[in-house]
This record gives structure tokens, sequence and C-alpha cells, in this order.
């Protein structure tokens, strides 16, 4: 709702004093969304309130849909991203939006490209068991990474052959939040929580053969896990993962610098 009447109504509180500015700001963090045409409305405050912007959403959304968000969103925001934006979708959205930035393996569009230097402190490593799994992995990385963060990648280490995983088992554990990407039985969540110190979100995907059930079977698998210290979000769901992943740094980044003050 940004409605001028009740904004200036808000402001007009405020300087006569009977809003005080923090409450001012509790009630701004709930004000703003902006209609596009008749089929959506735009969340402009949710950084303020959650501390990461809205993404939107292709599959369901026609190009011209998508433009009319794309070109609603960056007149208030520097990075807008879109998700699960296949490649005939992206030569439909760039006549309308030049600028735009393509990540193909990850099916994700962006304003922005990624930045040169991490905006945020702590390390987000991003583990994947195999080479099939790597499109929700990189999802999200990509995501992960236009948001700021310092990501690792680790592909191709499933625990068909364990040895590659112990393999690069220290830099695995020196991540201090990890996603780890596992489609098939979905083991590999466990074992890389058997091993490290730090929150493991797993995230089961839909590759395997019949039984894996398109994702069930390693959903299954992750959340009935003995190795404590698992997290569990959908089957394909890089973006969500990755935003649990970047809480989990946030938090401890404010923690940090509280206990400094």
């Amino acid at each position: 709702m940004t409605q001028p009447d009740a904004l200036a109504e808000l402001l007009t509180a405020v300087s006569t004093g009977e809003v005080s500015p923090d409450l001012a700001l509790q009630k701004l963090k709930y004000l703003a969304y902006e209609p596009v045409g008749d089929f959506a409305k735009i969340d402009h405050h949710r950084t303020l309130r959650t501390g990461f912007p809205e993404v939107i959403w292709g599959p369901g959304k026609t190009p011209e849909q998508i433009i009319e968000i794309f070109q609603t969103m960056q007149a208030q925001a520097d990075c807008v991203i879109a998700t699960r934006i296949d490649p005939e979708v992206f030569a439909r959205l760039q006549p309308a939006l030049p600028h735009l930035q393509y990540f193909d393996k990850a099916r994700i569009c962006s304003t922005t490209s990624l930045p040169t230097t991490p905006q945020h402190p702590g390390q987000m490593g991003i583990v994947s068991a195999g080479t099939a799994d790597q499109a929700v992995a990189e999802e999200a990385a990509i995501v992960a990474s236009l948001w700021g963060f310092a990501v690792t990648r680790f592909w191709d280490v499933g625990v068909a052959g364990i040895h590659r995983l112990l393999s690069c088992r220290d830099a695995i554990a020196s991540a201090d939040v990890l996603i780890v990407v596992a489609g098939m039985e979905g083991a590999l969540a466990s074992v890389v929580a058997g091993l490290v110190d730090c929150p493991v979100i797993a995230v089961p995907t839909s590759i395997g053969y019949g039984a894996s059930f398109q994702g069930l079977a390693p959903l299954l698998t992750m959340l009935n896990s003995c190795a404590p210290g698992i997290g569990v979000v959908n089957i394909d769901n890089g973006f969500g993962a990755a935003m649990l992943a970047g809480q989990v740094l946030r938090t401890a980044a404010k923690m940090r610098a509280s206990n400094a003050d």
C-alpha cells in the first residue's frame, strides 16, 4: 500500500510528535506495495522487513508480465532477480531489458552482474552430489552470490565415490554454513553433516530412477537423517536454500556486532 494519503498521514504524525520515528519505521515495513497491471503487487519493502528483496518466479508468467514486473521493481531496487527463466523466455525478455544478465546453468536473470567482492561476512559452501544436480546447486550459488555472499562450490562429490568428498573435507569443513544438493537416495547430506560443525541445509533434487519418485525419496532420506544439525527445504528449491543460508550468515553477523557493542 503506497497510497500517498496514507504515507502523508504517517509523516505528519511523526512531525507533530503523535508517532515516534521508531514506530513509524515499524509501520513503513508493512506499508509499501505497488500494483502492476491487474496481475501483480510488488512488495518494495520486503528487504526492510526480511533483509532480502522479493524475487520474480518465472514459471506461469508471460514474458510480457515478467518485463512489466522487472521494469517496476528496478525503479526502486539495485538488483532484481527472476528464477526459472528458460532460454527461450530470456530471448523474449532481452529486447525490452537489454541490460539483463542471464545465468543459463541456474536459469536466473538479474539486472546486475555478480559482485566482484563479497558484501557480507561469512563463507557459504555449496556441495553438489552429481553433475545432474548442478542446475539446482547453481540456482542457490547464483542467488547467494547476487545477494553479496561469498560462495565456494564443491561439485560432483556424491557418496558413490566418497573419496571425492573426503579429498575436500577440510575445505568443506571451513564453511560457516553449507547447502548440500543431492538426488537419487539423498545420502550426501547425512554424510556431510557428520563431518562438519556448521548448519547444513539439505536440498533434495528430482534426479533419479523411478523409485526416487521425482525427489520424494531423497526428501524423506534427508528428513529422516540421523545426523543432527540438518534443515531440509523442498525438492529442487535451490533458491530457498540460498535464502535460509543467507539468513544464517546475516544472523551470525548481527550477533557478532551486538556482542562487540
